[in-house]
């Protein structure tokens, strides 16, 4: 039976009665790909087997995976920036400038390693099981994304799966090494790239001193034609997370209006003098979107606003770099930083000629 023969597949995935996270195929999936399982014991590879909590259970890797599927947004960053191509990962869904289904960063990282686009996943109806399954994957990353618990347990059934460490999309780029590079066997090279990475940001963040000491507030979303609410991203967020990295803080009013365990939260625009304490406003918009809200008679009296220490991040590759992956990073940090060193400037300018005495 061809692999893509997709009813018989399906009747396997969902037929399949095993533990998640046992084995890399199960037999009645083995059988519906038309694959043969040797009975024949395999020596266990050095280091393996590995065992990794995660929210949505315990995944045990038997043996050095040789095929890397991943699902969600990024996780193939981890492989390919630890010079693994996978067999499979999600096709990028928004962004995608050239229509390839790749960012520009995951497509560099293709050519330095002289691959070739490898199967991309459309996940815009959710996880395509079936793509995942037809890669025959040794083992599937997920430590950043927002799979269900069923979502879990029908990939478990193709191939050792791993989770989130605690809630959905709130996976910081750090974890999302940690757990993936865990799962490919390849731990201290994980904990070798984010040495690499925080070397980086040290550096870009050592050329903008003007951050220091600043705190900072993402809005997700401002609609030029209704400007009666204010919708912001938390600190569970990881582009907020990704703020204390660049030495800025989370403003106390921010903090204080986030609800436990969310990654967004709204606020009246009547109550927009709650953030007079964020130096720094980070959303996504142009030109006319500055112009609405310095217009706007309640948004226009918040400081950040009021001084012009806004960063505007396109609907592009750049504005989506600001949520940070691996390969992201280093590909947008320079131009990023200097963003937000310019507003932070902006801030400081303002506040000095508001502490300047009159003649």
């Amino acid at each position: 039976m061809p692999l893509f023969q997709l009813p018989p597949l399906r009747r396997a995935l969902q037929d399949a009665r095993i533990a998640p996270s046992a084995i890399a195929v199960t037999a009645p999936l083995a059988l519906a790909m038309g694959l043969a399982l040797s009975p024949a014991p395999v020596q266990a590879d050095e280091g393996f087997p590995v065992t990794i909590p995660h929210a949505l259970g315990t995944t045990t890797v038997a043996q050095k995976p040789k095929r890397v599927a991943t699902v969600a947004w990024a996780n193939h960053e981890v492989p390919l920036a630890l010079g693994i191509v996978p067999v499979g990962f999600a096709r990028a869904n928004f962004a995608d400038e050239k229509g390839n289904g790749l960012l520009p960063w995951v497509e560099k990282r293709l050519a330095e390693l002289g691959a070739e686009t490898p199967t991309l996943f459309d996940e815009g109806d959710g996880i395509d099981f079936e793509a995942v399954a037809a890669t025959q994957p040794d083992v599937i990353l997920g430590a950043y994304s927002g799979l269900r618990a069923s979502d879990y347990d029908m990939l478990s059934r193709i191939a050792p799966t791993i989770a989130y460490p605690e809630a959905p999309w709130a996976t910081d780029w750090r974890e999302m090494i940690r757990l993936d590079s865990a799962g490919l066997g390849l731990a201290p090279e994980g904990e070798a790239l984010i040495g690499k990475i925080e070397g980086e940001i040290a550096a870009a963040v050592a050329r903008h001193p003007e951050l220091k000491g600043k705190t900072a507030m993402f809005i997700t979303h401002l609609d030029t034609t209704d400007l009666s609410r204010v919708s912001f991203y938390t600190e569970n967020d990881t582009r907020v997370k990704f703020f204390r990295d660049l030495g800025l803080a989370s403003p106390k009013s921010v903090i204080e209006a986030s609800q436990p365990g969310q990654f967004s939260g709204q606020v009246s625009a009547e109550r927009i003098d709650t953030f007079d304490d964020v130096d720094l406003l980070v959303t996504y918009g142009g030109a006319p979107l500055m112009e609405a809200i310095k217009a706007d008679p309640l948004l226009s009296h918040m400081p950040a606003i009021a001084k012009g220490a806004v960063v505007l991040l396109p609907n592009d590759a750049f504005g989506t770099a600001a949520n940070p992956t691996p390969l992201s990073i280093s590909w947008v940090l320079d131009d990023y930083v200097a963003r937000l060193g310019e507003a932070a400037q902006k801030a400081e300018a303002a506040s000095g000629a508001e502490a300047t005495p009159a003649p």
